[in-house]
């Protein structure tokens, strides 16, 4: 019996490892949609808006290694792109289907036509429309080795005939080549870098996400050479469990003892990482930047040294040149400087706030300390971000997952679905902002439906907090960031999910510990204090005279209370981290 096109698709798919398609059905998409229905081993999970899909397919492709979304015709082909491109920055191996008009219908501004080349040119890498059978099979097979092999979306414009066409037998190889491969620099590179180490007295190691395969062989470096050791948000969850010289994150998240280590440094070694900004690397020191991708380094600092590799591949061979140190006043230093900022950070999160104003820093320190040793998080841009940067923790098994470099809201709620699929064996937990969950609403009922046991913890502080800080350490009074919010518990109980709310900080323990305890999906609405901020570790006195300027413009347009309550909430922070 002939086999169409859009069932070599599942068949060929599958084969990769792609376990489910996240797309909402119809028009081109059907016969794709049918050939899901017949094979039984892929399944159709079918969100309410495809951003949500994109976006459960990047936490998917992070957890598991491959995923896969689809799009029919021009307005699912655009409601893709926000997703995808946060999947192209992330580095995710997600394979997109744009399914558009027929073939005979291109270029004749058919309805619902985009030009999917044009379209996703910016947020893939590799981007192609078959015409032929022929053409399909050959670029289906390109485009799985692209994505898996270079970690970049890869889209795949498949027209609504094509599809139903009979597929074509190809000659050249079907099967995946090994992803897995030694790489690192050559031993010259080495030799040298090992050189620049042992006759540097202060070094720092910084890693990112680059570096979470090398925890083991980054600690044994940072003990022998006794180098404090910190990370971004992203590499947190590799790096800091078990790591005794850990001294944070920095960046607009991050800590006062991270950036003291990196500026105080003779030597920064940057592990996998192409974060923090050029504002928060140093200009006095030597930067030695080992990534997979060389052609990020440079792009933040003045680099020395720039080598080329797999961080666990490259340590490993660097490590028997590496001679141990015995001075250790350095690293001592900068672990006095981090033990005084957690204990700092604790004691803002022991402040629990007031009725209806929670603190949120004493909210995420109970999600930490409810949450499984496995638990997934997923966090929304924002203060979200913020909060889950600095108060939860690692443990080795759990995971954390965000718009990192996108910076894009509403992605936590879509990403825990993406997870709860991807390992339905562990605890998911979603930091949702006000603003975020509002955009993305709708697809609670595709955890519903799905009946996935993710737990939604919102922040409700009734504004878009990391909007109103910026504003107002540029010295502007905050305009239109404050929300009306609708009562969430309510709404998700509506669809269908069990909601539980709490204003009372004395109940919030309680509440997250009866809600995560439940089965099921589950909706925790937590109201939380609108005037929190979240000082950066290093405050310009521009931002400072900014902050100022934007209180006295609020003062003189008789907003006086609102003054009154940022200085109130925020007095904890200027404190302990200016």
């Amino acid at each position: 019996m002939s086999k169409k096109v859009a069932e070599q698709l599942i068949e060929t798919i599958k084969d990769a490892g792609i376990k489910h398609i996240y797309a909402v059905t119809g028009d081109s998409l059907n016969e794709v949609n049918e050939a899901v229905r017949k094979d039984k081993g892929i399944k159709w999970i079918h969100v309410r808006h495809e951003e949500a899909g994109a976006y459960a397919a990047l936490a998917e492709a992070e957890l598991n290694g491959i995923a896969c979304c689809a799009g029919s015709s021009g307005p699912g082909h655009v409601h893709l792109i926000n997703g995808l491109y946060d999947a192209q920055r992330a580095n995710a191996s997600v394979l997109a289907i744009a399914s558009t008009c027929p073939t005979g219908e291109i270029g004749s501004s058919f309805f619902q036509e985009t030009n999917t080349i044009k379209l996703f040119d910016d947020c893939s890498g590799y981007n192609q429309i078959a015409n032929t059978p022929m053409q399909f099979a050959r670029m289906l097979q390109a485009a799985l080795q692209h994505t898996i092999h270079k970690k970049e979306v890869a889209v795949l414009g498949l027209p609504g005939d094509l599809a139903e066409s009979e597929a074509c037998d190809i000659h050249t190889s079907t099967q995946l080549l090994p992803s897995k491969s030694v790489y690192r620099p050559q031993d010259s590179e080495i030799a040298a870098l090992a050189e620049l180490i042992n006759t540097s007295n202060k070094v720092t190691i910084y890693c990112g996400i680059g570096a979470k395969d090398a925890h083991t062989e980054v600690v044994e470096l940072s003990q022998r050479i006794k180098a404090p050791v910190g990370y971004s948000f992203r590499g947190k969850m590799g790096v800091q469990y078990d790591n005794p010289n850990e001294v944070g994150m920095t960046g607009l998240l991050g800590l006062p003892s991270a950036f003291s280590s990196m500026n105080d440094a003779e030597l920064l070694i940057l592990l996998g990482t192409d974060f923090p900004y050029a504002l928060f690397m140093p200009d006095d020191c030597k930067i030695v930047q080992v990534d997979a991708r060389p052609e990020r380094i440079g792009r933040r600092a003045k680099v020395d040294m720039g080598l080329a590799g797999n961080v666990d591949d490259t340590l490993k061979a660097l490590l028997p040149l590496i001679k141990a140190k015995s001075d250790d006043s350095f690293l001592q230093d900068q672990l006095k400087l981090y033990s005084k900022v957690k204990k700092n950070l604790a004691a803002m999160a022991d402040k629990k706030g007031t009725t209806d104003n929670i603190a949120p820093e004493y909210v995420a320190t109970i999600i930490d300390k409810l949450a499984n040793n496995d638990a997934i998080f997923t966090v929304d841009t924002g203060m979200c971000c913020v909060w889950g940067a600095r108060y939860l923790q690692a443990t080795g098994n759990r995971e954390m997952l965000g718009s990192f470099s996108h910076g894009s809201m509403a992605n936590a709620m879509p990403m825990a679905i993406g997870a709860a699929l991807a390992r339905p064996s562990q605890q998911v937990i979603a930091l949702c902002g006000d603003g975020g969950l509002s955009m993305m609403m709708g697809d609670l009922a595709t955890i519903v439906e799905y009946k996935l046991p993710i737990k939604l913890v919102v922040f409700d502080n009734r504004s878009l907090g990391m909007v109103k800080l910026e504003m107002e350490v540029a010295g502007l009074p905050d305009h239109e960031t404050s929300m009306y919010n609708p009562d969430f518990a309510a709404i998700a109980h509506a669809m269908g999910m069990k909601s539980l709310s709490v204003n009372d900080p004395d109940k919030v323990e309680e509440t997250l510990a009866k809600a995560f305890a439940m089965e099921g999906p589950v909706l925790i609405s937590v109201k939380t204090d609108p005037n929190a901020l979240a000082m950066p570790p290093k405050i310009e006195f521009v931002q400072m005279k900014g902050f100022a300027k934007s209180m006295a413009r609020l003062l003189w347009a008789g907003r006086i209370d609102e003054v009154w309550d940022t200085a109130k909430s925020n007095l904890k922070h200027w404190r302990d981290l200016v």
